[in-house]
């Protein structure tokens, strides 16, 4: 199932809005890290469609 989640790092504050599967209850959009380098610390939430 394809669902937009929307990623905000808690480093820089940037925001960052991609499409991802939903499988198992885990979400995943390929998303590897943020401008600023952060690669660790972000808040993911899925958005209603």
């Amino acid at each position: 199932m394809r669902v937009k989640v929307r990623i905000t790092c808690k480093a820089c504050g940037e925001r960052f809005v991609l499409r991802g599967k939903k499988e198992r209850g885990q979400i995943d959009t390929g998303f590897k890290q943020c401008l600023c380098n952060n690669q660790n610390d972000f808040e993911i939430e899925e958005e209603a469609q």
